[in-house]
């Protein structure tokens, strides 16, 4: 079983989330991520019976980076109030089609999500059954073809990063539901929760978990670059 541990204690552990898992079980009956940090808990502890493990945050299933799981039911309250109040902060990299018209923006959006298509719609203003949705971006550089984008969502609604940027010409990188020119030939999007920060539900310690971006893709490589020489 290959599975990157972040971080880990007593209340939380957090994992890299590969692209195309699914960080819950679906329709699709594939092992979902859960699963799989259950079985490393049960393995590296020797835990008789079930483990416990709360899930806090989820990802798109083509979508790669943080993701972090309660190892207690206190911890797990905790840390869906401090996502409620908005005290994680959320740090994404994507990698995008066109070059944004400001180097960086604070964007706001209404987002509508229809059920059935599992898919988001975005609006300059507000409809009846959207979300009010907010997202920082900063332009951080660009290869050949592409630019290198960081995003810091103050909201977290479905599909927003991807549906917002899409919105303002600027469609991820192999996500072709909202925009993009071509598939990528894995099935993932170039998007990476780069980061999470946030206060421990128990230590009250300053946190900061980060994820590395996909190896073997040169686009992510230089990107990380960029942002490693800054």
């Amino acid at each position: 079983m290959s599975l990157e541990v972040l971080y880990e204690d007593n209340h939380l552990i957090a994992v890299s989330k590969k692209a195309g898992d699914i960080v819950q079980g679906d329709k699709t009956e594939d092992e979902p991520l859960v699963d799989k940090v259950k079985a490393y808990i049960k393995k590296k502890y020797n835990k008789p019976g079930d483990v416990y493990l709360g899930i806090i945050q989820r990802l798109d299933r083509p979508v790669g980076g943080v993701v972090v799981f309660a190892r207690t039911s206190k911890a797990l309250t905790r840390m869906n109030k401090l996502f409620q109040e908005r005290k994680v902060q959320k740090t994404y990299w994507a990698v995008v089609e066109q070059l944004p018209k400001s180097n960086e923006e604070v964007l706001i959006h209404y987002l509508k999500k229809n059920q059935e298509k599992n898919r988001s719609r975005s609006y300059d203003k507000e409809v009846k059954g959207s979300k009010r949705s907010e997202l920082y971006y900063r332009l951080a550089g660009r290869s050949k073809n592409y630019f290198y984008v960081e995003v810091k969502p103050k909201t977290g609604r479905h599909h927003q990063i991807r549906v917002q940027l899409s919105h303002i010409g600027c469609p991820i990188k192999g996500d072709v539901k909202y925009g993009a020119n071509r598939t990528n030939r894995d099935g993932s999007i170039h998007l990476l929760a780069r980061s999470l920060e946030f206060v421990h539900p128990v230590s009250k310690e300053e946190m900061k978990i980060s994820a590395m971006p996909p190896k073997k893709d040169p686009l992510w490589t230089e990107f990380y670059e960029l942002e490693k020489n800054k």
